[in-house]
């Protein structure tokens, strides 16, 4: 039985984004059937909220037609202020500094020509009222600029997140020795870049070797478990004969960490991680699986597969409770297959009535050209699932081993 006959349960703003002349699935295709081309870069779609955008931005204008129309058509003892203060406040966070000024410029001059035309500006409450409305309109521009201020703040967090996102977690070529290979990362923190998942792939002398983990926990602690885990791992596929030895200096690596964090971490932080090897020149897939859900086959004519380990093991980081040797499972990797590695962020997607995703399948009878193609499929589908809300941060890496005669397509980045 090969491992495509297994029949247990699988376990943006993709790092690698899409790639123009990509085939894109269309989700109404059979099963089997090859998806239309895709011809042009597209976000995941959004809810339309032009016109409310539109609305919003034009209130500021509004108000001050409604409020000078009231003046015109009221008796002189009713009195518009409200909306005359409220315009420059409203144009403050939405308008550049000159456009805040200038409305707050247009609210004094309509309440002065309105007072001047009704020949109420020598009374003392007129007065009140345009003094009023003038220090409103002034304070509206200071306003403005400490939103400016803030939203400059914040590109530049965005800015510094996203070096970070690069030098933590690079992406890899699209082709590593004639592998296509393919990387997606979905923070579930709102405006996240990084979170506690981790991916690599490094080429060495054995053959290509991957990475994908978990990290226990959340916030920087986890982005600083995943930056050691991923140095370690680096440094170790280039110098370890074997991917059990990879996996062990993983786990000493975390234990010196653990020494070095104070607190519940020291004592019970860990990794989950599954690591796999594809050597150069074989038809093979070499994999040790740490206490990770276990990957996806997907073979060239649709059937697929989940590659559980035969013999469970520990986390990474949690040798003190128990030593056992590190075994890789060998299995078959033939030509047009793609191996898939994911966390558990993919499977604990819930939908609204709490039904978790389950890639298996999701993705059976399903035929991909291109790794990349894979995981803008299957992002996709997940945020359609949960609703575009995730519990948990996603990580997803894709090898596909191609076929003899396959033409090297050239995918621009």
């Amino acid at each position: 039985m090969r491992p495509g006959d297994v029949d247990d349960e699988g376990a943006y703003a993709r790092a690698g984004g899409r790639l123009p002349g990509d085939p894109v699935p269309d989700p109404g295709l059979g099963l089997g059937e090859e998806p239309r081309p895709l011809t042009a870069q597209a976000p995941p779609p959004r809810r339309r909220t032009g016109y409310g955008r539109t609305f919003v931005h034009a209130l500021p204008v509004l108000l001050i037609v409604v409020a000078i129309l009231y003046d015109i058509f009221t008796p002189r003892y009713f009195t518009a202020g409200p909306l005359y203060t409220a315009a420059p406040l409203i144009a403050a966070p939405l308008y550049s500094r000159r456009g805040t000024a200038l409305t707050g410029v247009a609210v004094v001059a309509a309440v002065i020509g309105l007072q001047l035309g009704k020949g109420v500006i020598h009374y003392v409450d007129s007065l009140t009222e345009l003094i009023t409305i003038a220090t409103v309109a002034a304070l509206a521009v200071l306003v403005n600029g400490m939103v400016r201020r803030s939203s400059e703040r914040l590109v530049s967090v965005r800015e510094i997140a996203e070096a970070a996102q690069r030098a933590v977690l690079p992406q890899p070529a699209e082709r590593i020795a004639g592998f296509e290979i393919a990387v997606c990362y979905e923070a579930a923190q709102a405006d996240a870049f990084i979170g506690g998942d981790l991916y690599a792939v490094q080429d060495s002398a054995r053959g290509v070797r991957l990475i994908v983990g978990d990290v226990r926990g959340k916030g920087m602690g986890a982005v600083a478990a995943v930056a050691v885990v991923i140095g370690a791992f680096r440094e170790a596929a280039e110098q370890e004969a074997t991917l059990e030895a990879v996996a062990q200096r993983l786990e000493r690596a975390l234990a010196r960490e653990g020494t070095r964090r104070d607190g519940l971490d020291a004592f019970e932080g860990f990794t989950t991680a599954v690591l796999a090897e594809v050597p150069h020149g074989g038809g093979t897939v070499r994999i040790v699986n740490r206490g990770h859900p276990p990957p996806l086959l997907l073979y060239a004519d649709g059937t697929l597969g989940p590659l559980p380990a035969r013999e469970s093991a520990l986390p990474l980081g949690m040798g003190e409770l128990g030593v056992w040797p590190d075994r890789a499972e060998e299995v078959a990797f033939p030509g047009g297959a793609t191996l898939l590695l994911y966390t558990d962020g993919l499977t604990e997607a819930r939908d609204a009535k709490g039904e978790f995703y389950d890639p298996q399948a999701r993705l059976a009878g399903r035929v991909f050209r291109h790794p990349a193609t894979l995981l803008d499929t299957l992002a996709e589908d997940v945020r359609r699932h949960s609703g575009g809300g995730m519990a948990d941060d996603m990580a997803l890496l894709a090898v596909r081993r191609p076929r003899r005669g396959d033409h090297d397509h050239c995918h621009e980045p």
